[in-house]
Formats: structure tokens, sequence, C-alpha cells
């Protein structure tokens, strides 16, 4: 059976894709598994050779993949962006995995008994399954898999059905490269298809909703593998008294509604000091009232449409949640359809309550929610309410001023005067607090050690003990 796909553009249907099944996978499973065991044979520094070799495949690819992600997603700019730092992504674990692997394989290390040596060997999960969602389709199809391959693991991913166009010129990429070609691939397919992917991997990697990723997690436990969960957030940011209110608006702004506001750290609560919050908001009116949606030029404006149109409905309702409990829209407000896209303009709102769901719940849209508040404890106070834990930001006049306010957030990564910054940086091991996420870190040295399992050789050198040294008489029993 085939399934539709809509353009976020027009609305309309204009591709298809046909799901896997679960004996679909399953035989795809075992081919992949079957090729594993060479893949994991190579040295750390021949599979590195083999990712720049598909770097290269994808950097002739390029336009195609650019073409297809701009019609996926509706936009064009950051399409370009997609694929050029997949392209640097894999050069960069290229690059740093031997070193990597070689520190982490700790050899003939003494223990508290003499004639005892051990050596740690690092053994690749055999099949990793990928489960990736719409916002950033490339990027988060290949932030997990490429530290997999590096690690010596087979993998499948499986992109979500909103937005599948790119998966043709990528596996045509990575065609050219028999060497991955052989454990690495794409399926097609809805939540069904990545429900029966887990039942036949040996690690799942998820981001998503923390809907669909209890119910990985779940399917994960009962099926005795291991889990990465990279769930949403409600990310907040606090300005403090000490910031430039000029300068935290554009940051602010940025923040909040880059890429529709369709990213997991985008801003989605700010809390400004009172004494600042007036010229703060106006700015910020100011600056997102200039803002430019990219209709019908999807070369031009800032704003493009939601991907997926079911989130547009989310959003608004949302919204209408606010003003119905007393919120004040200073800018936008309003989901408009134009060519039969869903766009919004940034939102500003004021008068927001901690009861309404703009302020509990991910609202994955273009919408700046603003509350001022009288001391750092009160702000610290409503930036650590509800369940997620990403990411947050702090602006101050200072990093050392930032900072002091950034350890107490229960978060697990905070962009110091700036905003959002967890999406540019890939050195920073995160945990993910709250119901954000589960399991190691996907980024620093850690998103390629989590595919790895850990086994001890332990040698001795000296005589092994018999039976009798452990007899009552010998053990003064």
């Amino acid at each position: 059976m085939s399934m539709a796909v809509v353009n976020p553009r027009t609305g309309q249907v204009d591709y298809s894709i046909a799901p896997f099944d679960g004996p679909k996978i399953a035989a795809l499973a075992t081919t992949l598994r079957r090729a594993q065991s060479a893949w994991a044979t190579r040295s750390p520094e021949q599979r590195a050779t083999v990712l720049r070799a598909l770097a290269e495949a994808m950097t002739r690819h390029r336009a195609a993949l650019i073409e297809v992600l701009t019609a996926d997603t509706g936009r064009a700019a950051i399409s370009a962006i997609e694929v050029d730092a997949m392209t640097r992504a894999l050069i960069r674990w290229a690059d740093s995995a031997p070193a990597i692997i070689g520190a982490a394989q700790l050899q003939d290390r003494p223990t508290g008994i003499p004639t005892i040596t051990t050596t740690t060997r690092l053994v690749p999960y055999a099949l990793v399954g990928v489960i990736s969602p719409w916002n950033f389709p490339l990027t988060l199809a290949l932030i997990d898999a490429i530290p997999a391959l590096a690690a010596g693991s087979a993998v499948i991913i499986k992109p979500s059905e909103v937005t599948p166009r790119f998966i043709r010129p990528l596996m045509a990429a990575i065609a050219e490269v028999p060497e991955i070609a052989a454990v690495l691939t794409l399926i097609e397919g809805d939540g069904a298809t990545g429900a029966a992917l887990v039942d036949h991997v040996d690690f799942i990697a998820f981001t998503g909703s923390v809907a669909t990723g209890r119910k990985v997690g779940e399917a994960a436990a009962r099926a005795f593998i291991p889990a990465s969960l990279e769930l949403g957030g409600k990310d907040p940011m606090l300005i403090l008294a000490s910031a430039d209110p000029e300068r935290a608006a554009d940051i602010a702004l940025r923040a909040s509604v880059l890429n529709t506001g369709q990213a997991c750290q985008s801003i989605e609560r700010v809390y400004v000091a009172r004494a600042i919050a007036e010229p703060f908001l106006a700015a910020l009116v100011r600056k997102a009232q200039a803002a430019r949606l990219n209709y019908p030029d999807v070369h031009a404006g800032d704003i493009g449409p939601f991907i997926f149109g079911r989130q547009a409905v989310i959003v608004q309702a949302q919204i209408d949640d606010a003003v119905a409990k007393g919120a004040r829209i200073l800018a936008g407000g309003q989901v408009e359809t134009l060519g039969g896209g869903q766009y919004l303009r940034p939102t500003v709102l004021v008068d927001v309550t901690p009861d309404m769901a703009i302020m509990e719940e991910e609202t994955f849209g273009p919408v700046i929610p603003v509350t001022p508040f009288d001391t750092e404890d009160e702000a610290v106070t409503h930036a650590n309410s509800g369940i997620f834990g990403l990411s947050a930001a702090v602006i101050a006049g200072s990093t050392q001023e930032a900072e002091a306010v950034a350890v107490r957030l229960n978060v697990g990564g905070v962009s110091i005067n700036d905003g959002s910054l967890t999406g540019l940086v890939w050195e920073a091991e995160k945990s993910s607090f709250g119901k954000s996420g589960l399991g190691p870190s996907r980024m620093g040295e850690s998103g390629l050690l989590r595919f790895f399992r850990r086994q001890a050789l332990i040698r001795q050198s000296g005589d092994a003990l018999p039976l009798a040294a452990y007899s009552e008489e010998a053990l003064g029993g």
C-alpha cells in the first residue's frame, strides 16, 4: 500500500511512499547483520575513510538533496544548511572517532590483585535503529546514524512519513559507497513501521515527542534493548535587568521563530526583568512585525510554512486558549493559509499565566509568551516549572552574571548571552532533564561511545586458585 505525502507549501498531495512492514524489516535486518560483522572488523581509521567517501558522495548529490528537502519542509536556506552540516558531521566524526575509540579501549590495566590485569574492549551494537522526525529531516536522520557507523554498527533509519522525499537522493549517494551501502539504509513508513523496527534492532535512537518517545521506550524495554530518547522541550529564556533590551529582543526573536519555531531547542517562554520589560517588549514587537513570510517566493523571507499542517492547528489552539484565559496578542496570532500552506507570523503574547497550554505544553511554532519578573529567584522558579528540561538561555550584562543564574536551571544545556546554541554546538555533552529525554548524550564523545558495549578481558598471570583455597578451613570458617 502507498501512503500520500502533502506538500507544506501547497497543501496538496504530490508524493507517496511505500511503508515497510515487519517481515520486510526482518529480512533487511538479517542482511545488514551479515554485513556488519565485516564492517566492525575494520579499524576505526578504515571506517573513517569510508565515512569521508560518503561525505564526498553527498556533496555530489548536494543540489538534489537541497531540492527535495525544500519540498519536504517548505524552506530553502535551512535545507542547504542541513546538507552542508551533515557532510561536515561525517568528516568531523571521521577525524575524531579513531582517537575517541582508542582512548576508551583500556589496555593492560592493573587490578587490586597483582597477578590479574584487564583490558576493556569496545564491542559495537550490531544493528542500530534510528527513528527521526520531520522538523530537520536530514540532520535528525543522520545525527545518530553517523557515530553509530563510526563505532562499527549497521544502521536502519526510519524517517518521518511527513518529510520522506530526501530518502531517495540520500540512498543514491549511499549507493556510490558500497562499503556504506552494505550497512546503512533508510526505509519508508509511519508509526507502525517505526514500532516494527524496534523489534529487529539491538539499539534504538529516537527523536520526537514525549508521547511517542514513551511508546518507543516501553517497546525497547520489552525487547530488552537500550533506547536513546531525545524528546520535547519548553525552553525558557531569562533576561536579567542588566541585559541590553534591544540585543535581547534580537536573540529572543531568532531563537524562538527560526525554522518557524519547529525545533526542540526553540525558546518557548521568555521571562524578562520588570525593569527592562517595557523597552524589551517594544523592541521585540517591532522586530516580530518586521519579519517576513517566505511566501510566495521560497527563496525570500524569514518564516516558512508549518511543515506538518496538523501542527498549525495545535499552535492556533494554544494561542486561542491563552487569549480566552486573558492573554493579549501584541504581534501575529492568527495562522494564515497562503497558496495552500499554513503560515504564522511571529506571535508575541503577554499577560500569560502558568495554567495556559501555551506555557505548559510544547508549542513547536513561532510563538513568544513574555512574562515580567521581579526577582531572579522568581524567574528561576518559573523556568524550572513543568515536565521538560531540555535547554534554556540566560541573557545578562556579563557572562559571569548570566552563568550564575544558568547553573540554577534544571535543563541539559544553557545558552549564555545567546539562545538555542545547543543546535549549533556539537562538542558539549549534555543530558536531557525531566521528560525531555533519556539515555546518554548524543553530543560530544558520548555521542559515539553510547553505541558500544564493554567487554572485559581479565588475565591471570599467576596460579589460578583451586577449590581448596575456598574451603571452610582455608577461609577460617
